[in-house]
C-alpha cells in the first residue's frame, strides 16, 4: 500500500530524473504511479491500516486518482485506489511545489529552443541553470552566446567584447556552458575548448622566472627578473644546473644569488607545463618547493611524471612535524587513494594527511617555514646537486 507521501517521493525522483526530457512538450502523459491496492489477504490481515490507507487516498487532492472494484470472497465488494494520474507536466509541478521554477524554465527554453533549434538537446540537461539564474543572468548569457556565434573568428580577447555589462571575469567562469553551446552550434568536435570554439584569443600562459647566476643573466640581456609567456621562456639559451620550482612568489623573491641556478614561480597545477621548457628537461638538479599538504604532494607527483629527475624540497614528515604551531586547515583536501610517481616516504605522508594522522586537513604552507631554515635547506640540496 503506497501512502500519499510515498507516491510523492517517487514523484520527485521522476521529476528529477525527466523533468529536462519534459522541457517543449516530451514523455509520455498521463504519468502514472501505482498506489500498490493489497490483496484480499493483506486487507483482511491489516484491516486497520487499509482503511486507513484508503481513507487517505479519498481525501487526496491533486492529479486524479483511479479506482477499482475488488469482489473478494471473504471481504465482498471493495473499491480501492489503484494508481494516481497526473494529466501533465504543469500539474505534477504544481503537486509538487514546482510551479514557479518550472514555468521559468520552460518559457526560457522554448525562447531559446525557438532562436537556435540546435540547443534543444543540451538545453534538456540544465534544467537548473534555466530555471534559477536571474533575468539579468539569463539575458547575459543570450547575448553573449548571440555575439561569439556570430563572430566566430573575431580573433579578440575577452575584454575587447562589444557586448553590453560584460565582465570577463563573467566569462571566464562560465566558459563550459558557453563552449559547450557553441560547439553544438557549430557542429564542432567535443574536444574543441572554449577558446577555439568562440574564436577568442586567450591570454597567453605567462611564467615568472628569476634568473640567480650573474653570468646566466649575462645570457638575457642582464635581466634577473623575467615574466614572460611560455613560449619565450621556452626559447631562452639558458644552461642552468640546478633549477628550484616554487609555489608562492614571495618565497621566490626570497631567493639571494646561486651560481647556475634559477627560480621558477609556478602556482598549482601550472607546473605541468614546465616539461615544455627544454633548458629545464636537460638540467641536472630539479628541486620542487610546494604546500605541505594533499594538493602539493598531489602537484609533486605530477611533476614527476614528467620530469622523473624532480626532487622534492621540505615536503617530508619531519618538517611538518616540526612546524606544527604553524599549520593551517587545507579547505578540499585531493580526492585520490594514490598519486602515481611519489617515492614510499613521500606517498606514506599524503596518506597520513588525507587520513587526518594528525588532524583535521592539516597543511603547512611554504611561506610559513622559517626562512633562515628554508635558505640554509636551500643551499644544502643546491651543494648535493653541484657535487
Amino acid at each position: 500500500m503506497r501512502s500519499p507521501e510515498q507516491a510523492i517521493a517517487l514523484l520527485r525522483i521522476s521529476w528529477r530524473r525527466q523533468v529536462g526530457h519534459w522541457l517543449g512538450g516530451g514523455g509520455e502523459w498521463p504519468l502514472r504511479v501505482s498506489l500498490a491496492a493489497p490483496g484480499e489477504r493483506e486487507a483482511s490481515a491489516h484491516w486497520a491500516a487499509f482503511e486507513a490507507w484508503r481513507s487517505a487516498w479519498k481525501d487526496w487532492h491533486g492529479g486524479k486518482v483511479s479506482w477499482v472494484e475488488r469482489r473478494w470472497p471473504l471481504l465482498g465488494r471493495q473499491v480501492v485506489p489503484e494508481a494516481l494520474l497526473l494529466p501533465h507536466a504543469d500539474a505534477l509541478a504544481e503537486l509538487l511545489g514546482e510551479t514557479t521554477r518550472w514555468q521559468r524554465a520552460r518559457g526560457r527554453f522554448d525562447a531559446w529552443a525557438r532562436r537556435w533549434p540546435a540547443l534543444t538537446a543540451p538545453l534538456r540537461g540544465q534544467y537548473a541553470m534555466l530555471a534559477d539564474i536571474d533575468d539579468t543572468e539569463f539575458s547575459r548569457f543570450g547575448d553573449m552566446l548571440a555575439w561569439l556565434h556570430a563572430h566566430s573568428s573575431s580573433r579578440l580577447f575577452a575584454r575587447q567584447l562589444p557586448v553590453a555589462g560584460l565582465d570577463s571575469k563573467w566569462l571566464e567562469t562560465r566558459t563550459g556552458l558557453l563552449g559547450e553551446w557553441l560547439r553544438t552550434l557549430g557542429g564542432l568536435p567535443r574536444e574543441t575548448d572554449f577558446w577555439q570554439a568562440s574564436g577568442l584569443r586567450r591570454e597567453p600562459d605567462r611564467l615568472r622566472l628569476r634568473v640567480l647566476d650573474p653570468a646566466l643573466r649575462s645570457r638575457v640581456g642582464g635581466l634577473g627578473d623575467i615574466h614572460a609567456p611560455f613560449d619565450q621562456l621556452a626559447a631562452l639559451e639558458l644552461p642552468a644546473r640546478h633549477v628550484f620550482i616554487v609555489e608562492n612568489k614571495q618565497t621566490g623573491l626570497a631567493f639571494d644569488d646561486l651560481p647556475e641556478a634559477v627560480v621558477l614561480m609556478a602556482r598549482g597545477y601550472a607546473v605541468e607545463r614546465l616539461h615544455e621548457l627544454p633548458w629545464l628537461r636537460v638540467a641536472e638538479a630539479v628541486h620542487y618547493w610546494g604546500d605541505l599538504d594533499t594538493h602539493g604532494l598531489a602537484i609533486l607527483g605530477r611533476l614527476r611524471g614528467h620530469l622523473p629527475q624532480v626532487r622534492s624540497l621540505l615536503m617530508d614528515e619531519a618538517t611538518l612535524l616540526a612546524h606544527r604551531a604553524l599549520w593551517t586547515i587545507e579547505p578540499q583536501p585531493h580526492r585520490a587513494d594514490v598519486i602515481e610517481h611519489l617515492t614510499g616516504a613521500e606517498h606514506a605522508l599524503y596518506r597520513d594527511l588525507r587520513g587526518d594522522r594528525w588532524g583535521v586537513r592539516v597543511r603547512l604552507e611554504q611561506e610559513r617555514i622559517g626562512w633562515d631554515l628554508a635558505w640554509a635547506r636551500i643551499r644544502s640540496m643546491w651543494a648535493a646537486g653541484d657535487a
